[in-house]
């Protein structure tokens, strides 16, 4: 019996990664009866039956995980957004920002391809990116493509952690990468203009060693559509919308109709970014309207539950 973590997924096989080898596996049976699926960052053990190859047979318990990107186990996110090509979207970068709070991944947002915004338009990016480093969230946003100074402190920050990289596709995941580290030498795509998103260009999921620590570049997506968090606690997943709530007259306020809302006046203050509290609303809206998990497609109720 081996224990590792798995850091490539591919077709079927899961390398995993011991002390001192690397070992291509396959899960065992009961998994697919049992509805599991073994995801990169697991920690698992397994057992070898060839020099370089085993059946995984336990999966250890996750600390968090995600379903786009698959992975598991993760310290901390970089959200890799674009100024333009495509078009930045406030919507967006929120919904990848509350998934993340939800999940207690730390977010870091990466702006790219701020050289090819209009000088007349920078002063907007830079009060937005005010906007986000004041709620408490590690913002980089360079005018010149990705600048020396802010990759070097970028890659800082990857020591001892499980770090992944996500964003909507064409945003230049994997070209800062590959400026992070140019061994890593990932594949590369242009946006397609006719669509305004990137071509998926990243077919795997892997984990990288780089700064003393472990990242993923992972298949690119362009929208999320459904919210796995409760009505009641997504405010708490707004940190300066959960700061400020503790001052509404009511305990329970869920800052949309509710009088003497201390959220809604710090919006009419500009202490809340307008777009943030915008958000917040669509997705308290989003929510709201949801089916239930037993009546989403291929979900089948059980009787007596």
């Amino acid at each position: 019996m081996h224990g590792g973590q798995i850091i490539q997924s591919l077709s079927g096989f899961y390398d995993v990664k011991t002390d001192n080898k690397i070992y291509r596996t396959r899960a065992r049976g009961n998994f697919r009866k049992q509805k599991i699926s073994p995801l990169v960052g697991d920690w698992v053990e397994f057992e070898s039956q060839a020099e370089n190859e085993g059946y995984i047979l336990k999966i250890d318990e996750r600390r968090n995980q995600l379903v786009r990107p698959p992975l598991a186990n993760i310290d901390q996110a970089v959200v890799v957004t674009a100024c333009v090509q495509p078009d930045f979207s406030t919507n967006l970068l929120d919904r990848q920002l509350v998934t993340l709070e939800e999940k207690q991944i730390k977010p870091i947002i990466y702006f790219t391809k701020g050289d090819l915004v209009d000088e007349k338009q920078q002063p907007a990016f830079e009060e937005k990116v005010a906007g986000y480093r004041k709620i408490g969230y590690e913002v980089y946003l360079d005018w010149q493509a990705f600048d020396d100074e802010a990759i070097k402190k970028l890659e800082s920050d990857f020591a001892n952690q499980l770090t992944i990289f996500m964003g909507q596709t064409g945003a230049g995941k994997s070209t800062l990468l590959n400026h992070i580290d140019p061994n890593l030498a990932l594949q590369t795509g242009e946006v397609s203009t006719a669509l305004n998103r990137g071509k998926h260009t990243t077919r795997k999921v892997a984990l990288f060693p780089v700064g003393n620590g472990l990242v993923a570049d992972t298949p690119g997506f362009s929208s999320y559509t459904v919210f796995e968090m409760q009505l009641e606690d997504l405010k708490g997943l707004f940190p300066e919308i959960a700061n400020i709530g503790l001052n509404c007259r009511f305990r329970e306020c869920l800052h949309i109709n509710e009088p003497n809302c201390a959220v809604k006046k710090a919006v009419q203050d500009g202490e809340i970014m307008q777009s943030r509290y915008d958000n917040y609303v669509q997705f308290f809206n989003t929510i709201k309207a949801q089916k239930p998990d037993y009546q989403r497609k291929g979900y089948t109720k059980k009787r007596g539950k």
